[in-house]
């Protein structure tokens, strides 16, 4: 049990200078002014701002670790490592693989799902466009497969979150019905889609754009493409990278502009490279280079993934895009777990699990919790 006073806690009715109290790993109660009744050790947060922890639905590794290691306890340091950094919920993030690989990796994490310590598997691929490839092996990409994709939903035992596919691809919308017939999330991405595909793609259940503007068809004004399908649909959740490197500032306010802070989920496909600085690494079975903080595919100069974690983007959201924190905070917290079926995360509110992220007036990172407990203490 316990209290936070003295915060400017970031809720969904706007900024609440005030107070919360914790119990049990729940947010219990929350209001304004001085804590009326103090109860359990009380933590002034010296009026810092307060927001949920942060939720990165789109992530493959960080601190050395990727989760195509189908290896529990790597795959665990990378959630270790982005809990310490203010990201409480992660989903985990692969890349395209064999069939075999894919099911080895995907049961791997289903064991981190089963504890808790995951929130899910996110497939990125392989039923995605070559030429739109990105940082993916293009030897590993194939048709949909509806066969193969219920052997992997067998695997995850009900914990494959999402799974992103080229619209264009022969048998493209069958695996989108499928997905979302089975509570799977389907999203539009690394694709040559046209405007009508992606739109019969989201007519067919499909309601995430993968990280938008990246490695698909881009905007043209007599081909709008899956860009401006995504932005115009009141349906779709569009990813956005906003590392400064994947999305000039200008593009990140103009998506956010057009599809309101409801829609925007800040992501940041981060890479192993995460945390460890500039070297040579892995990505899959692609080998990538990062130097000053950017990653690019070695063979083809492909940018490979970012290399931050989510509350930078929040900060860059607010710094560089001049976004307002609250709608900043809500796209790294509520609109994710929205757009995933996520509960009980993304925001403070009575009965809300108790995640903080809190943030010093220049938006670093000043202290973290997760379930109750300060991973980070002010």
């Amino acid at each position: 049990m316990g209290t936070v006073e003295n915060a400017r806690l970031v809720t969904p009715d706007g900024v609440l200078e005030g107070w919360l109290r914790v119990e049990d790993g729940r947010i219990t109660a929350l209001g304004p002014g001085p804590v009326p009744e103090p109860r359990g050790e009380t933590v002034d947060a010296e009026g810092r701002w307060v927001l949920p922890g942060a939720i990165d639905i789109h992530v493959h590794g960080g601190a050395g670790a990727a989760f195509t290691d189908a290896d529990p306890e790597r795959a665990r340091s990378i959630v270790e490592f982005n809990r310490s950094h203010g990201v409480t919920t992660v989903v985990g993030g692969l890349v395209a693989a064999s069939p075999e690989d894919t099911l080895r990796q995907v049961a791997a994490l289903a064991e981190l799902a089963d504890d808790g310590d995951l929130a899910g598997v996110y497939l990125e691929g392989p039923y995605i466009a070559k030429s739109r490839c990105g940082a993916h092996d293009p030897a590993l990409l194939r048709d949909p497969d509806l066969e193969e994709f219920a052997a992997v939903l067998k695997a995850g035992r009900g914990h494959v979150r999402m799974i992103t596919v080229a619209p264009e691809l022969p048998g493209a919308l069958d695996l989108i019905r499928a997905a979302t017939a089975e509570g799977v999330v389907a999203a539009v991405g690394h694709t040559e889609a046209t405007y009508d595909q992606a739109r019969a793609a989201f007519d067919a259940g499909a309601t995430v754009a993968t990280h938008l503007f990246n490695a698909m068809r881009p905007l043209h004004h007599r081909e709008p493409g899956p860009i401006a399908a995504a932005l115009a649909d009141e349906r779709v959740t569009v990813e956005l990278i906003n590392d400064g490197v994947h999305l000039h500032p200008a593009i990140v306010g103009l998506a956010a502009a057009q599809a309101g802070p409801e829609r925007v989920a800040l992501i940041t496909d981060a890479m192993a490279a995460t945390g460890l600085g500039d070297g040579e690494y892995t990505l899959g079975k692609l080998r990538v280079r990062v130097e000053n903080g950017n990653a690019v595919v070695v063979e083809t100069g492909a940018i490979a993934s970012s290399t931050i974690v989510l509350p930078e983007a929040i900060s860059r959201a607010v710094h560089h895009v001049g976004l307002r924190l609250e709608d900043a905070a809500r796209s790294a917290s509520e609109v994710p777990a929205r757009a995933l079926g996520l509960t009980g995360v993304g925001s403070l509110v009575e009965g809300g699990r108790a995640d903080l992220l809190v943030l010093d007036e220049d938006l670093s990172v000043a202290g973290v919790m997760h379930r109750g407990n300060w991973i980070r203490s002010l």
